[in-house]
This record gives C-alpha cells, sequence and structure tokens, in this order.
C-alpha cells in the first residue's frame, strides 16, 4: 500500500513530465547539418586577406588594374564565383551587373561606372520562381569619404561580408534547391547604397519574387573599443518595424490588427533567429528591432524601400578605430581595417547562420495564401483559414502563437487542414502561419488578415 507522500510523489512526477513532454515539431535537416560544417573560417580567411591585397576597392578606385582598386577585386571575385560554377554541373552562373552613376556634388564626384558581381543558383523546380539573395558589399573606403587612393583595406567593413558570400556560393552550388539563391557582392555602398539600390530596383521593376533578402555587412569583428567587450556568441540583425514601403492599405490592416512589430522583414528576422540557432552551435541571434544601427543604413535598406523581405547581419560590437579610417599608427596604436583584427572563427558562424537560413527557406514549400483571422463573431477561440501556397503542395502547416509582449513566436500548432480552430483568444495572442514539407523546411510566417 503507497502512503500519501509517496503517493504525491507520483502525482507530481507524472505531472511534471505531462507538463514538459512537449511533441518535437522541430526536424534538422542532416545535408543542411553537412553544408554548415562545411563552411571554412580558413577560407574566410583567405578571402578577407584577397580582397585586402587590392590595396583599396573605393567605388572610385582605378578599374584598369588588374592588381590594385575595385576594378581589379571585381574580376577577381567573378573568377571565384566561376570556378565554382565549374562544380556545380550547370546550376551557377556569374555575371558583371554594370552601371552608371552620374555626379551627385556629395559623395559622387565625377560620373562613374559601378559593378555588382553576381553568381545565380537556379533553382531546380521550373514552376518555382522564388529567389532569395544573399550580399556583402564589395567596396571599402579610407578615412575620408571621397578618398580613393590612400589604403583602404576593408577586412571587416566588408571583406568580412564579400567572404561570406563567396563561401556560401561554394558551399551551395555543389546542392541542388527548388527555388533560386543569387549571391551578390554588391558596390557603392559606402557612397550612398548604389548598387544594391539597382539591384533592388531591377528586381522590382523586372517582377522578381524575391521572397527574403540577407545583407552582411561587418560579421568578422568581435571586440568592442571603449567598453572592452569581447563577444563572438551574439550576432545582430536589424530588421525594419513599419515598412519604408507601406501603401494605405497595409497600413490599415497593421494599425487596425496591432501589426506594428509583424512586418515581413520582422517575421525573416524572427525566422533567421529560429533557424539559426537550430544548426549553429555558440551563436545567439539579437533581434533588433530596427531598420539599422541608429541613423544609419545598409544594402537591405534599398530592398526594404521596394517592398521585399530584408534584414542586416552585423557583429555585436564594432571597433570604431578599425573602421573607416587610414591605416596609421599614433601613440602605439594600430588604426586601420585590417586582416589581423577580424576574428575569423566568429565570422564563420555567422556565415553558418545565413547558409542555414538560405537552405531551409530554398527547400521549403512556398507561404500560405489568403491567411485570415475569423472575425464574423466574438468568441474566445481563435479561427484561422487560409489557402496552399502555389506550387508544391506542402505536407502541413504550423500556426504560430505568441502573447502580444513577447518578441518571439512560443509555440507551434501542427495541422495537415487549411482552417484550425485554437482555444486562445486572438485579444491575448499573436498569430502566423507557416508551410512546411514532410521534411521538416518552414516557409516564413504569413500574418492574417481579419475575414468576415
Amino acid at each position: 500500500m503507497i502512503n500519501a507522500s509517496k503517493y504525491l510523489a507520483i502525482v507530481l512526477a507524472i505531472s511534471c513530465a505531462a507538463t514538459f513532454a512537449q511533441p518535437d515539431v522541430v526536424k534538422k535537416d542532416s545535408v543542411i547539418s553537412s553544408m554548415v560544417r562545411e563552411v571554412s573560417s580558413s577560407n574566410l580567411e583567405s578571402n578577407i586577406r584577397k580582397l585586402v591585397s587590392f590595396g583599396t576597392r573605393h567605388s572610385l578606385s582605378q578599374r584598369k588594374s588588374e592588381t590594385t582598386g575595385i576594378g581589379a577585386a571585381c574580376m577577381w571575385v567573378k573568377s571565384e564565383f566561376d570556378k565554382y560554377a565549374e562544380n556545380s554541373n550547370g546550376r551557377l552562373t556569374a555575371v558583371l551587373d554594370s552601371f552608371v552613376v552620374e555626379p551627385d556634388g556629395r559623395r559622387i564626384i565625377r560620373k562613374v561606372l559601378m559593378t555588382n558581381v553576381m553568381a545565380t543558383l537556379k533553382g531546380s523546380d521550373p514552376n518555382d520562381n522564388r529567389i532569395f539573395i544573399v550580399s556583402g558589399h564589395l567596396d571599402s573606403r579610407a578615412s575620408e569619404a571621397n578618398d580613393s587612393v590612400s589604403a583602404a583595406p576593408g577586412a571587416d567593413d566588408d571583406g568580412s561580408g564579400v567572404a561570406a558570400v563567396l563561401e556560401l556560393a561554394r558551399v551551395m552550388s555543389k546542392h541542388s534547391f527548388p527555388a533560386t539563391i543569387i549571391f551578390v557582392a554588391v558596390s557603392g555602398e559606402e557612397q550612398g547604397l548604389f548598387g544594391s539600390t539597382h539591384l533592388a530596383k531591377k528586381a522590382k521593376d523586372q517582377n522578381w519574387n524575391v521572397v527574403a533578402m540577407l545583407n552582411n555587412d561587418m560579421i568578422g569583428n568581435s571586440y568592442s573599443g571603449q567598453t572592452f567587450l569581447k563577444d563572438n556568441i551574439d550576432v545582430r540583425v536589424f530588421s525594419e518595424g513599419v515598412p519604408l514601403f507601406e501603401t494605405d492599405q497595409m497600413k490599415s490592416i497593421r494599425q487596425s490588427t496591432n501589426a506594428e512589430n509583424d512586418g515581413i522583414s520582422r517575421q525573416l528576422a524572427r525566422y533567421v533567429r529560429e533557424i539559426s540557432e537550430r544548426y549553429v552551435d555558440q551563436l545567439n541571434v539579437k533581434l533588433v528591432y530596427r531598420n539599422d544601427r541608429f541613423l544609419r543604413g545598409g544594402d537591405h535598406t534599398p530592398f526594404n524601400r521596394q517592398g521585399f523581405a530584408a534584414v542586416r547581419f552585423c557583429e555585436m560590437n564594432e571597433e570604431y578605430d578599425h573602421q573607416h579610417q587610414n591605416v596609421r599608427k599614433e601613440n602605439g596604436m594600430q588604426y586601420g581595417d585590417l586582416p589581423e583584427f577580424v576574428d575569423y572563427e566568429y565570422a564563420r558562424k555567422i556565415t553558418c547562420a545565413n547558409l542555414a537560413t538560405l537552405a531551409n527557406l530554398a527547400m521549403a514549400p512556398a507561404v500560405p495564401q489568403k491567411v485570415g483571422v475569423l472575425v464574423k463573431e466574438l468568441t474566445n477561440e481563435t479561427t484561422l483559414k487560409w489557402n496552399a501556397p502555389e506550387g508544391r503542395t506542402p505536407k502541413g502547416y504550423y500556426v504560430m502563437m505568441r502573447e502580444t509582449d513577447q518578441p518571439v513566436w512560443q509555440k507551434k500548432f501542427y495541422t495537415e487542414n487549411t482552417e484550425i480552430t485554437l482555444p486562445y483568444s486572438k485579444d491575448n495572442f499573436f498569430f502566423a502561419v507557416q508551410s512546411v514539407d514532410d521534411s521538416g523546411h518552414e516557409s516564413l510566417p504569413v500574418w492574417p488578415v481579419p475575414v468576415r
């Protein structure tokens, strides 16, 4: 016979087991894990040192030399993409996308040719027109914005981002994905986001189905001057709140559903956090709820302005003695953005976060369509309904839920139907819906609009 104390202990044990034994809805893809393991810190270092060897990559620097300046850097990046293309069975192709920028009296002092170096990994599904873009900026600068002659090594800003894009292309081009991935080293960032503006406008004008854009700008420094912090565990991901591109209809829905924190770029940022931390050890994604650093911008911003989901990866702490500085020594202090100040293991982890995010998105089904929350009657339950996505039919769907004061999704409910009723009030929770295939690859979440 069991005494009262032993009976209580058994009841508590069973209760605790029931509380914490949540169903495992997360699947890790062994192919993605293998790709993540292939990313090499030594390759990143080699790429960065090669970029530094061009002396300066200033947008106004010379284009005729084979060893110095922005022209030589463009040609080398293109040659690397071409090398990866040889092992891609025809999937990867590289181009130089050049355009002319007229003088603006500020940072463009003369008419200049700029070039984005692009490699496209064509999707394997002819019925899948989705495009995912990952970028770093090729140009560098010294202390003065228009100094196109002085050494501007740009090891971290943004040799680290370009090195990551190259390493991603090297690893991912060996594999096939249903959707298309574009790897791009953009030009003219330091002079005014010209390369990314050109590409975003092209994507809009040519009606590209750009689902997500990942910008990598300074992902290799783990030390902070002034505050003396050392952090190679955390990475910032910046995302816009209220969309820079917002129509009157979008504004009306946002205001009526309190979606100030749930635009498409914010959903992408949350996705980056979930997938990165699923596949990359010793890396925490810090969601920064602003478009970019205080009063500054980056190459994701032109994509936001065109209505695309876009975010920026950036190191947790910046070191301003090694950013936008002439290379020199003063009072025993070394200034300049030199390769010896890059933390290559840190850059590797952030590159892996990009890879896991891109691969999971490009393998996933498209997002569900016409996602709505029923509001015909007052109820303490929440009913959501949606249509299947275009293209491949998903295995099912995750309905995601979080409390209104929480920054990330807290629960996932799986269903193979296109409608679900949950015993949670829409007054107290936010919801979204994403498609998922039988291997566990999830699409981006879609915010529901009111349906009567």
